[in-house]
């Protein structure tokens, strides 16, 4: 079985639950298979976003992020259900239980997928027979479909993950990228978006192989470090690690402070939450991640404490986003006392890159208005790399950042691991 394996390098799956939501949805009530579903974030206002669709409504042109309204002119039929995140999160822990027990080298990515590095499986089977097997039993145990990737590095992995859905099986080598992944455009590679695919187009870059060849300086000139990561990319190089522990690195970010007099002035403690609300803000943009709950922690002058948090619709990270939510539950909850400590934490955390905000009809021209911003600022990070807007946090070295961070897990996967315990806040006095 061993000559299965390669003598040097690795073997990587990458486990991609198909149409994760509406699978999970489907194995839960058995009459919804075979029909056309979404899960949408405001199924009741005309402005809700599709999350993600069954594959019979794909067929009928329905597609993730589209609105609502759209989705329903495509399709009449469409059947509509609201996001169940603790249906989703149960699902997700069980997949995840099953990939560990073929390897401790699971690394999961999101909520719906994940690496495995199988190097030292050969005692379990052929890496083609531990995909099948891992397919099989998600199936058969959870009723829910995915596709795997095998390769020898991350990127491969993901990328042939990708080739067959629903239920594909694909092994993509090194040898096969110019027969496979070159002729294919630019703009179908993984990490490469719209707007990157047209800039490269604008250098006469169409495909994955021109990608490939192309001039080192001239893609560092239109693109910045990414420009040069992306040309490792085309060419099958990808040294990342599958590393288990990414995901412990922090679960919650906060900050708390004493104060120094015990206030009962509503003004001035509204003051100190916006203080607050900066604090965890910067954090979460050092930490690139965005909290889908708030909490705050208000300690009395007779040294009584109490916490209360809210889940959130739409992921935050902004201080003004944060400061609403922490304002409405300290307002909600504050008795008049005089206060003695105030803390404000984000939870259930995910790493920004993958957050997706459901736009509702509340939410849509406020965010209208900061596409311009947005758009410079993502022009900025394709240019000059993701770090080029950050705080001057980024400087201190990873551990200090995870002593701040307290233990836990790193975009808060709470679907891999119960909370247990109060939040921990990272005390700092003004």
């Amino acid at each position: 079985m061993k000559e299965m394996y390669p003598k040097k390098g690795r073997v990587i799956l990458h486990v991609d639950m198909n149409s994760f939501y509406a699978s999970v949805e489907m194995a839960y009530d058995s009459e919804l298979k075979g029909k056309p579903l979404a899960i949408a974030g405001n199924p009741k206002e005309r402005r809700g976003i599709i999350v993600t669709c069954s594959y019979e409504a794909r067929k009928l042109g329905v597609r993730t992020t589209m609105p609502l309204w759209e989705a329903k002119k495509l399709c009449p039929e469409l059947i509509i259900k609201s996001p169940n995140f603790d249906r989703y999160r149960t699902a997700s822990a069980a997949m995840f239980d099953i990939l560990r027990q073929y390897t401790e080298l699971v690394e999961p990515v999101s909520i719906d997928e994940g690496y495995m590095d199988i190097t030292d499986c050969a005692d379990i089977g052929a890496p083609l027979e531990i995909a099948e097997s891992i397919q099989k039993r998600i199936l058969e145990q959870l009723d829910l479909p995915c596709s795997i990737g095998i390769a020898p590095n991350k990127f491969l992995a993901k990328t042939a993950s990708d080739m067959k859905k629903p239920l594909g099986i694909t092994i993509l080598r090194k040898r096969d990228i110019p027969r496979i992944l070159w002729p294919l455009g630019a703009g179908e590679m993984h990490g490469v978006g719209t707007k990157t695919a047209d800039k490269l187009k604008s250098i006469g870059i169409l495909s994955i192989g021109d990608l490939a060849k192309a001039n080192d300086i001239q893609l560092k000139a239109l693109l910045g470090i990414n420009g040069l990561k992306l040309k490792e990319r085309a060419n099958g190089q990808d040294n990342r690690m599958v590393d288990p522990e990414s995901v412990y690195d922090f679960k919650s970010i906060g900050n708390s402070t004493t104060l120094p007099r015990d206030l009962s002035n509503q003004h001035e403690l509204m003051k100190v939450l916006d203080r607050l609300s900066e604090q965890v803000a910067a954090r979460m943009k050092r930490k690139e991640a965005v909290a889908t709950t708030i909490s705050i922690m208000i300690r009395f002058k007779d040294r009584k404490t109490i916490t209360r948090s809210q889940k959130l619709q739409n992921p935050v990270s902004k201080k003004d986003e944060i400061a609403t939510v922490a304002k409405a539950l300290f307002l909600k909850h504050w008795n008049g006392d005089p206060v003695r400590l105030l803390g404000i934490t984000g939870t259930d955390l995910l790493e920004a890159d993958r957050a997706v905000k459901q736009l509702d009809l509340f939410s849509y021209e406020q965010d209208a208005k900061k596409e311009p911003l947005l758009h410079t600022m993502n022009l900025l990070r394709e240019k000059y790399g993701k770090k080029i807007i950050e705080s001057a946090g980024l400087q201190r070295k990873k551990h200090s950042s995870r002593e701040n961070a307290g233990a836990g897990t790193s975009f808060n996967k709470d679907f891999l691991q119960d909370r247990k315990g109060k939040d921990d806040f990272e005390k700092k006095d003004f």
